[in-house]
């Protein structure tokens, strides 16, 4: 007899102006499988070709948010097409025109909190337990280190990779990792309530506001300065149009 367990899958909908992930496969906590990212990858990359949403939610079904991905490849090569599945991911999240939600319910761990930081919101249930636990078994979390840095001082974060503890939403808001704590009862009304915030502004100096934010981390100061000069002349002029 065959165990009744449902596949692995991510619910992929919208919600007005928003589009949500919603991972569901919690009883392997929410772990990401190969399907899985394919399944976000493309609806990711399908929205980049013809934006329509303006806002990106990530959530997951069950207590747990996000425990990590599958770790199926025992070779090489699968290994390697793994890890750029996994960063092409990061990248689309990080990337995108839409500004990005998560809302942790529950615990989040190695890629799950990797990918909830990566957000430009993120929501955490004050009870969640977070951790990078890849040191545990003497693997260095390449992928998370690559940009953590970005989020919060060395000082901070290196201790929390290498000796792979515990820690709390409290601790991670105190040094940058993610935005606010609520309760799990309210999670979800705070992030409507943030939504409906972001919805309400102006549709492209949001897009503009979250493009040049996302690649002013990437520049020089002087490039930044000349790309402000840039953005500030066309959206200037943008608006003035509009009030004519």
């Amino acid at each position: 007899m065959k165990d009744n367990v449902s596949p692995a899958k991510v619910g992929i909908t919208r919600e007005g102006d928003s589009l949500v992930f919603t991972l569901d496969h919690p009883q392997a906590g929410n772990e990401i499988t190969a399907a899985m990212f394919e399944d976000m990858l493309h609806s990711l990359r399908a929205e980049a070709a013809s934006p329509t949403a303006r806002v990106l939610r990530i959530r997951a079904e069950g207590e747990v948010f996000c425990r990590g991905r599958e770790r199926a490849g025992r070779d090489a090569a699968a290994i390697r097409t793994e890890v750029a599945r996994l960063i092409a991911l990061k990248q689309a999240v990080r990337e995108t025109s839409m500004i990005s939600v998560a809302e942790v319910q529950g615990d989040a761990a190695g890629f799950g909190i990797g990918l909830a930081v990566l957000c430009d919101f993120t929501l955490v249930a004050e009870h969640a337990t977070l951790s990078f636990p890849e040191m545990r078994k003497g693997l260095p979390p390449a992928a998370i280190m690559a940009y953590l840095g970005q989020y919060a001082l060395p000082k901070h974060i290196f201790p929390l990779i290498l000796l792979a503890e515990d820690f709390t939403p409290a601790r991670a808001r105190e040094i940058g990792l993610i935005t606010e704590v609520c309760s799990r009862d309210t999670l979800r009304i705070q992030a409507d309530r943030l939504v409906e915030r972001i919805l309400a502004m102006d549709p492209e100096g949001t897009r503009q506001c979250k493009n040049y934010f996302v690649a002013a981390q990437a520049q020089s100061l002087e490039s930044n300065f000349r790309h402000a000069t840039d953005l500030l002349t066309v959206q200037t002029l943008r608006l003035q149009a509009d009030h004519l």
